[in-house]
């Protein structure tokens, strides 16, 4: 009796845990993302609790810079906390109305270029008062981490380095396979991105009339090339094995400005190889000629988007990043670069994803 009575009990748990797996193999997740230069949205379906199979429902982005103040003194400044929160609070809202996403299942969580700053518990504090959620913040090794993961294929991880060019500095890393055929991630950061190199440029800028003179910023920006090299050189060779890689694969705003307005054509494929002299044109274009871009935000919606995102200024130091991480990177030509294209959401799916349930990691 005894013997059928633990039979019974033991298989109507099995039968609970099969429909626990079932119902929650098909749930909504969603995350908020406070960057340097925006915040992101991204509403995913996950379909496979155990494989992390999930499918992206919905992504936007609130073009709401909140680091522009860092660089300055330090600080995120008080309106922009404030309009932050505004944003975050009306995008909460509209994840739960619009797709019916359960509120423990959404995530907020502020970039590591707005961990810069020095008063991080302000924002805190603004988001728990309106939201009544916690603000988590990930440091660049836990977003290149996400990046590498959610942004590349896994067949190509160990010869493979990412970077993504953030508004608040640029990260990315690689992973090697270590003792009992484990991966460990190796991070790379760099404290300048596309906003807070354009700040550190225009603070080069003294005399006041010279302040709004593209040709000075252009001259500014050529002077701050040594030392932005000297930087991006001392991060790559505190990573040596990451030198080595075949494969570069790029990410960010920075990047996907230059495909949208450079190539100017629809692409659906996941990863858009890239060369070095269409980036070294599309430079010139930024420095020399840039009313062909504004021309062409007039006729195309993808560039008007670009444009409305970013400035001159901001273009030219998002590029000015990108041009010195490779030139810094020996026998470039032997190598393959690619933009991946979901990037720009794959370390804030990824965190979603892992955060919505454990899954077995790699590295």
């Amino acid at each position: 009796m005894q013997k059928k009575y633990l039979l019974k009990l033991n298989f109507l748990f099995f039968v609970f845990f099969l429909f626990f797996e079932a119902s929650a193999q098909n749930s909504l997740y969603a995350g908020i993302e406070i960057g340097s230069k925006g915040i992101k949205i991204s509403v995913i379906d996950v379909n496979n609790i155990k494989k992390g199979d999930y499918d992206i429902v919905a992504y936007w982005t609130e073009n709401v810079g909140i680091a522009k103040g860092i660089s300055i003194d330090g600080n995120l400044a008080e309106e922009d906390i404030n309009r932050a929160g505004t944003v975050v609070f009306e995008n909460l809202s509209k994840i739960k109305n619009k797709y019916s996403v359960p509120d423990e299942f959404i995530y907020i969580v502020a970039s590591s270029g707005v961990a810069m700053a020095n008063n991080t518990q302000a924002l805190s504090n603004k988001i728990k008062t309106l939201t009544n959620k916690d603000l988590d913040f990930i440091n660049a090794e836990g977003e290149g981490k996400m990046l590498l993961k959610g942004s590349i294929p896994s067949t190509d991880y160990q010869d493979a380095i990412v970077l993504d060019i953030g508004g608040g500095n640029t990260k990315g890393g690689y992973v090697d396979v270590l003792n009992g055929n484990k991966f460990e991630f190796f991070p790379l950061k760099l404290d300048y991105g596309t906003i807070t190199l354009t700040e550190a440029i225009n603070k080069t800028i003294v005399i006041p009339r010279e302040i709004n003179d593209m040709g000075v910023y252009k001259e500014k920006s050529f002077e701050f090339a040594p030392v932005l090299r000297d930087k991006i050189k001392e991060m790559l060779k505190s990573r040596p094995e990451s030198l080595q890689k075949k494969k570069i694969y790029l990410s960010g705003g920075a990047i996907w400005a230059f495909t949208t307005l450079y190539y100017n054509e629809a692409n659906d494929d996941h990863f858009v190889p890239l060369t070095m002299q269409d980036i070294i044109d599309y430079d010139a274009i930024l420095k020399n000629n840039f009313v062909k871009y504004e021309n062409l935000a007039k006729t195309s919606k993808e560039a008007d988007k670009v444009i409305n995102t970013y400035n001159q200024r901001h273009l030219i130091s998002a590029n000015n990043i990108l041009i010195a991480c490779l030139e810094s990177i020996p026998n470039l030509k032997s190598k393959k670069i690619y933009f991946a294209k979901e990037g720009q959401i794959a370390w804030l799916v990824s965190y979603v994803v892992d955060r919505s349930k454990k899954i077995k990691n790699n590295f």
